[in-house]
């Protein structure tokens, strides 16, 4: 079976892409202290009910092209989001994915074959809100940021490949300094620690914390402090990727 966005535009499947294998995407940002992930509004026009409206944005894969390339060529063509690291953590393949009744008759509404197996392939990343602007195309009507906390029933099992998500997603925070790929260029240890609270889903003790990121040495101290806030100003840092280079072969974990 297919994952929402697993479908053509038409009945006919394009003989090109492979019936049997996707893609599908989870695209994390962080905004105003809330972690947010893209959603597509699919086009339920071909049926009658209209739950179930929303997915994560995926698509076949072509036979000519590799895993990677496809993930990235799905995402710019669903929602014009290009030239992202996108990171390859699992793979789905219950045959009974289509458990809905709006989503199978959608299946059969648009799929010669609607009961046709398929495996997906996860990817996920993180970005900057403020650096993209996600635009809907082909079968997409819309595409938007939502909250995580208010996430609805998503089509088929991406609800679950959401959740398989944010559980790679805390695993890596804790191996990598990724969280500062959902940080402006420039940014204090406030925000930096409210990162990592909300993707943990838990409260992190702020002295333990500083004390903790700050002995990694990667974080590069500025002569600059926060402007136009309602409270005292903090000190500003930057990542210093050359002096994480020098020690991401050490294995170290971030147990605060």
């Amino acid at each position: 079976m297919y994952t929402l966005l697993d479908m053509p535009t038409t009945g006919n499947l394009n003989s090109q892409l492979n019936p049997h294998v996707s893609v599908d995407c989870v695209i994390f940002g962080f905004d105003e202290g809330d972690l947010k992930v893209l959603l597509i509004e699919r086009d339920l026009d071909t049926i009658d009910h209209k739950t179930l409206r929303y997915s994560l944005p995926g698509n076949l894969v072509d036979d000519n092209e590799d895993l990677d390339t496809s993930a990235g060529r799905v995402l710019k063509e669903l929602t014009n989001l290009d030239n992202i690291f996108l990171e390859q953590f699992y793979a789905f393949g219950d045959p009974l994915r289509v458990k809905n009744s709006a989503d199978a008759q959608w299946l059969n509404a648009i799929r010669d074959v609607p009961t046709a197996r398929v495996i997906t392939i996860a990817y996920y990343s993180l970005v900057k809100i403020g650096d993209y602007q996600p635009a809907p195309s082909s079968f997409a009507r819309k595409a938007f940021w939502c909250p995580i906390s208010e996430v609805p029933a998503l089509a088929f099992d991406h609800n679950k490949i959401l959740d398989q998500a944010l559980i790679s997603l805390k695993t890596k925070l804790r191996i990598q300094p990724i969280g500062f790929e959902l940080l402006p260029d420039k940014f204090s240890l406030g925000q930096l620690q409210k990162v990592y609270e909300t993707i943990l889903g838990t409260s992190l003790d702020k002295r333990n914390f500083r004390r903790k990121i700050l002995n990694k040495g990667f974080l590069k101290p500025l002569q600059e402090k926060q402007k136009g806030v309602p409270h005292k100003r903090a000190r500003l840092f930057e990542f210093d990727k050359e002096a994480y280079d020098k020690l991401k072969s050490e294995q170290f974990y971030f147990e605060f």
